[in-house]
């Protein structure tokens, strides 16, 4: 049905344009069926979801199935999951059909899988369209080739296979949203305190769930957004409990990595793999424990407590997630939050748009990307946030607050910020079919009543209080937009606002999100505009669709497969659908190409202009508000918001 070549810890090192990590969904039974097999623990192997394929072997070669329960036969002939099994040459492996608990499996070969890595890895992300080889999974008649074996055991000791279940606990941390910013004292104590249910729309992207509605403790996101979820875009962690909206979202190895969803709690490292097991109609319950409790990931026997079917825990940090707090200046406090126990993420300022805050992201980013502090593994900027992934065993959560509260003091003043800044022309088909299509799909898949269905365009028209939909063209094509993020959804796509606070159009998000978007899609959501870097969920308001952002002839060796950087701008231009397609169908074999300038971005020059219009754009703002507070109020009185405490 689903089986992929994936390896471990899969592609990292691209979080920060939006490029996930993939990897096998629950590494432990991966890694401990090529540690039977003499392989290094991360050698590619194939994971199979619900059920698995055929294979026949050219050679004699040792196998060891793990994971779910499953069939498993050498010609026929039933043969034991968890131990080393020879397959005669000629022989065929059958993976028949997960019985259950759980819903994957894992077929380990001795030597692993000799496959092509792309991006340092050959684990396989389908959406993306890379890796395994092929970029998709596994077909009949397709070839792999086999690696070099090494020293072969009897196979995994049941003292150290995981236990599955249908009814599980998983260990998380708390934050980085937590109460009560963001969600009530309830709110977080029902996540605790509730078995959430999973549901059958689940995959390697999030595994959602079916629970209580929070009530929140805002109203709105305001810039980021209408729904009291939206937050200004930042970087997700794997793991995290992500609600868009009012569902409940376990983010995947194969989920985005920047978003604007609130995020209550995050699964620590070592419990992760229980995501892959996750199968619809299983019971989840979430128990907080303390950041530095938690079991290591680099565990895989006993240490790695995934032998109980419980998690064993005397409380959480009971701090919300909220690490600390200090002056990066005289005038901008900085906010450190915990995001998993392997995860930080600095905030700046107020929940506010503000390019002096992404200023200041950018100062602390360069900083440590100069510093490589070894303990430091990723670092992916948001709109006024940075997350740092880190290693807990070589890096303590106490000594990297140290090591970012001493940066402050070294970095320059965010008005001294001079940064190249290229002016992409992009063109747009406004109201495109495709977007079209999505929103028809939406509303019959989804839901049919919602304030932005049947036309978001309509729909940008009156939360914002302008006269007519042209006036929502005029404005888009009139505007400068600033990348301030990438991968917001996949593959370099970006996440800009107008640098003219009078262009910046204010919507919010589709709640429940969008299960399909085409690629190369145009939304607005917030104060934010995204294209969307392939096809996949989504959640903002559509005003049309583009050619790509990601080159998938690029390999990353010579040329980087992502079209935009941090403070391009984006201009946009008119076309039509079919000259769109025209355009995309050039760009994809490699012909086409777009109008690019160099330029810079000066900081103190954005800010005498905002000076110098200050009158305009206060009077552009007001009426805007006007008309964001009336489409709230209608909300409200539809149902579409849940009344705070």
């Amino acid at each position: 049905m689903l089986t992929t070549v994936q390896d471990w810890p899969g592609r990292v090192g691209y979080w920060h344009v939006g490029v996930p990590p993939s990897g096998p969904m629950d590494d432990l039974s991966f890694r401990l069926g090529n540690r039977a097999l003499g392989n290094a623990q991360g050698a590619p192997g194939l994971e199979c979801t619900l059920t698995g394929p055929a294979l026949r072997f050219d050679e004699p070669t040792w196998v060891c199935v793990t994971g779910a329960p499953v069939s498993v036969t050498v010609n026929g002939a039933p043969v034991p999951q968890w131990r080393t099994v020879r397959v005669p040459e000629g022989g065929v492996l059958d993976i028949g059909s997960v019985r259950g608990p759980g819903m994957r499996c894992y077929v380990l070969v001795a030597g692993g899988l000799a496959v092509p890595e792309y991006l340092g890895s050959a684990a396989t992300f389908t959406l993306g369209r890379f890796g395994g080889g092929t970029g998709s999974a596994l077909r009949s008649g397709q070839r792999l080739t086999l690696g070099l074996p090494g020293r072969i055991t009897e196979g995994v000791p049941a003292d150290i296979q995981p236990v599955l279940s249908r009814r599980w606990e998983l260990a998380v941390t708390e934050g980085p949203h937590g109460a009560p910013e963001f969600f009530t004292r309830t709110d977080i104590d029902t996540i605790s305190g509730t078995e959430y249910e999973v549901h059958f729309n689940s995959d390697r992207t999030g595994v959602r769930l079916i629970g209580p509605r929070p009530r929140f403790a805002r109203t709105d996101g305001g810039e980021a957004g209408l729904h009291p979820s939206n937050i200004h875009d930042t970087a997700y962690s794997v793991g995290a409990l992500d609600f868009t909206g009012d569902t409940p979202i376990l983010l995947g190895p194969d989920g985005p990595s920047l978003g604007g969803f609130v995020c209550p709690v995050t699964v620590v490292a070592a419990d992760r793999w229980k995501l892959g097991q996750l199968t619809p109609g299983d019971r989840v319950r979430f128990v907080p424990v303390r950041a530095d409790r938690a079991a290591s990931p680099r565990a895989l026997g006993p240490a790695r407590r995934a032998g109980w079917p419980f998690v064993r825990s005397s409380g959480g940090d009971r701090d919300d997630g909220l690490l600390a707090r200090s002056q990066a200046d005289d005038t901008t406090e900085v906010t450190y939050r915990r995001a998993g126990d392997d995860g930080l993420l600095v905030e700046y300022g107020d929940m506010t748009l503000d390019l002096g805050l992404r200023a200041r992201v950018h100062a602390l980013h360069e900083h440590l990307l100069e510093r490589r502090e070894p303990g430091i593994t990723e670092l992916t900027p948001g709109v006024r946030s940075l997350q740092v992934r880190f290693d807990p065993d070589s890096l303590s959560t106490a000594k990297l607050l140290s090591l970012l509260a001493d940066a402050e003091s070294l970095l320059p003043p965010a008005g001294e910020l001079v940064v190249p800044s290229r002016i992409v022309h992009l063109p747009l088909s406004w109201d495109d079919p495709a977007t079209r299509e999505a929103i028809t799909r939406y509303m019959h898949g989804v839901r049919a009543d919602a304030p932005w269905c049947p036309w978001n365009i309509e729909f940008i028209r009156r939360v914002n209080g302008l006269p007519s939909v042209r006036e929502v063209f005029d404005t888009v094509f009139a505007a400068e937009y600033l990348v301030l993020g990438l991968g917001d959804v996949y593959l370099g796509a970006p996440v800009a606002t107008p640098t003219d606070p009078r262009h910046r159009l204010v919507t919010t998000k589709y709640n429940p999100a969008r299960t399909w978007t085409p690629e190369n899609a145009v939304g607005i959501g917030g104060a934010y505009l995204c294209i969307y870097g392939m096809e996949g969920p989504g959640g903002y308001q559509f005003v049309g669709r583009t050619t790509q952002v990601w080159n998938h002839r690029a390999t990353g060796d010579d040329e980087s497969p992502w079209l935009l950087r941090y403070f391009d701008r984006i201009r946009w231009y008119p076309v039509s659908a079919e000259e769109l397609l025209e355009m995309r169908s050039e760009f994809a074999s490699g012909k086409g190409g777009l109008h690019i300038e160099d330029g810079e971005f000066r900081l103190a020059e954005h800010r005498r202009f905002l000076t110098d219009n200050a009158a305009s754009i206060a009077e552009f703002r007001a009426h805007q508000t006007q008309a964001f507070t009336a489409e709230r109020q209608s909300w409200r009185a539809a149902g579409e918001l849940t009344e705070t405490p």
